[in-house]
Order: C-alpha cells, then sequence, then structure tokens
C-alpha cells in the first residue's frame, strides 16, 4: 500500500506514540511544533517535546510564530505533504495551510465529537462525570473541531482515571484510529460524514484558577476534579490565608446537612468535611511552602477540631 508524505503538527508528550506510528508506517517529512516556551524557575527556553523527538531523528521542525506567515506557507508547498496531520498543536490552522495537503487535513481529537469540542477535552469529560469517551479521526475545515467525521474509537472510563491516565490511553487508542482510516482512507473506503448539530458541546481551555475550590460545592464535583485537573493545575482551596492543596480526597454521603466546610470528624482516614451535598474526606494535603503529608497530621499540626468551619 502507498505510503504518504506526512507533515505532522503536534506539541505535547502524549502524542508521540502517533507520531512514532507515522514515522515508521508512512514518510514523515517533518513536523510543526509550537515555538520554545520559558520553563522552570528560570524561565530557561525549552522545547517541546515533539521537537526534542524529531531532532533525536534528524527530522525537519518548524516552529512558526504566526500561521500565515509568507515564507513558513512557502516551506510547507515545497514539502508537497500528501497528507497534514493535526494532534494537540495548539492553534488553529487556517485555510491557507488546508489547501496545501492533497489528501487534505486530519485532527486527531480526544473526545466522540460533536461533544466536547475544544482544547480540554479529557479533563472535561472527566469533570463532568462522563462514563465514555474515545477519539475523532476528522477531516478539517477552518471551525474549531467542526470538519466531518472519518472514524470514531470509543472507550469505557474508569472511576480511577484521572486525566494522565486516560490522555495514555487515549493516545494508543489513536494509534489503532489512525491506522484503520489510513488504511480504509487509501482503498476509497472512508467517506467523510458531517457532524451532526445535535448534542455539540464545548471543552474550553483549563485555566490554573480553575482548580480553586469552596466547599460550597458539592463532594462529588471536588472528587471529580481531583480527577480531571491531575498533574495539572490540581486542586486547591484557601486556608488561613495561604494556599491548601488537595492531593488525595474521596466523596461521602451525608445524611444531615449541616453548614458547608464544617469539619464533621478527624481520623487517621483523615479530615471529614461538609459541603453543599454530601461530605468530602480529606486524605492528603499541602499547605503553600510545606511538604505534602496526610490530612490527619495536617490536623494534628494545626489543632484543628470537629466543628471548625473552612476556610479557617
Amino acid at each position: 500500500m502507498k505510503k504518504y508524505k506526512v507533515l505532522f503538527f503536534g506539541t505535547p508528550e502524549f502524542v508521540l506514540p502517533v507520531l512514532e506510528f507515522l514515522y515508521k508506517n508512512e514518510e514523515l517529512l517533518g513536523v510543526i511544533t509550537q515555538p520554545d516556551k520559558p520553563k522552570g524557575r528560570g524561565l530557561t527556553l525549552s522545547p517541546s517535546p515533539v521537537k526534542i523527538w524529531a531532532l533525536e531523528r534528524g527530522l525537519k521542525v518548524l516552529e512558526p510564530q504566526k500561521m500565515r506567515d509568507p515564507s513558513f506557507l512557502s516551506t510547507l508547498r515545497e514539502l508537497s505533504p500528501d497528507l497534514i496531520v493535526v494532534f494537540a498543536y495548539g492553534k488553529i490552522l487556517p485555510k491557507e495551510v488546508l489547501e496545501i495537503p492533497k489528501e487534505g487535513c486530519w485532527n486527531i481529537h480526544l473526545s466522540l465529537l460533536p461533544k466536547y469540542r475544544g482544547a480540554s477535552p479529557v479533563q472535561w469529560v472527566l469533570l463532568n462525570g462522563e462514563k465514555e469517551t474515545g477519539v475523532t479521526i476528522m477531516l478539517m475545515d477552518e471551525g474549531m473541531d467542526t470538519g466531518p467525521i472519518l472514524l470514531q474509537k470509543s472507550l469505557t472510563i474508569s472511576e480511577e482515571d484521572n486525566t494522565e491516565s486516560l490522555l495514555q490511553k487515549l493516545s494508543q487508542l489513536s494509534i489503532s484510529a489512525l491506522r484503520e482510516a489510513l488504511e480504509l482512507w487509501k482503498e476509497g473506503k472512508l467517506e467523510p460524514k458531517p457532524q451532526e448539530e445535535e448534542g455539540v458541546s464545548y471543552a474550553p481551555l483549563i485555566k490554573k484558577e480553575d482548580g480553586f475550590f469552596t466547599f460550597e460545592e458539592e463532594a462529588e464535583r471536588i472528587e471529580r476534579k481531583l480527577r480531571a485537573f491531575y498533574p495539572w493545575p490540581g486542586v486547591f482551596t484557601k486556608y488561613k490565608g495561604k494556599i491548601l492543596k488537595i492531593h488525595r480526597a474521596k466523596a461521602l454521603p451525608l445524611i444531615e446537612k449541616t453548614e458547608p466546610g464544617r469539619i464533621l470528624e478527624i481520623s487517621k482516614e483523615g479530615i471529614k468535611v461538609a459541603t453543599s451535598k454530601g461530605a468530602l474526606l480529606l486524605k492528603e494535603v499541602q499547605l503553600e511552602g510545606k511538604k505534602r503529608i496526610s490530612a490527619y497530621e495536617f490536623a494534628i499540626g494545626q489543632h484543628l477540631k470537629p466543628g471548625d468551619i473552612f476556610p479557617l
């Protein structure tokens, strides 16, 4: 079967298994990734995982600041790809780029479109308590995840899944979906299907402040935040004017309604706190500037007692 000349647009680490698949099975012309970004305390410019991967293999790397830059578009046209594959690149491709490859631009999106269009679908399916998600291979248009669908594969979300584990599962599922889509497309057996208008939902970019919570929220939603926002931005609240990060917690039923934030019980299991619905058992916490400890140790060290109310 004919190998396509492919350009890959992507940035984070979780896309690397798909990139490796394309490298081994098609003719990979190079990668386009986000420019180096400052990281760490020294704000040292650091390359993206995709850039590091490509340079190790001697592949061409392009890092355009602007997608409509004439020299960038000229380079793309000279490379003359059959196909562009986009996976978590971080920018919407303009018409000038979409028109270059003969076989179109394909996007790998980590949800079952038209649900969860946007930048953070994995976090939002966990935040909303979905039981199922998946991978969509779509033919890109000028909208945000609005193009016709080529192929979809689904998976069940486990109760233990967080964003990190679910990304790993979806990355592997993406390889299977892309392999099947390429085979069918080359055989002329894949027909793009327009997305249905019914059931459209959105997954906007997660920001650091989204990790903040108060006990006025429901216990189950706070627990879902812990899964959705691991490893970033984490989940945190205020304690005596400082940030208190919650590393582990569990939602529990609560028969008698009481004031949200009230400490109901302190035991070696943790600190049981009332919320607007249910109770939250804090198991492991970290006060700003301190190390991560059990919630029981925290309660003893801070002289907390049942009846105290967060935020103190």
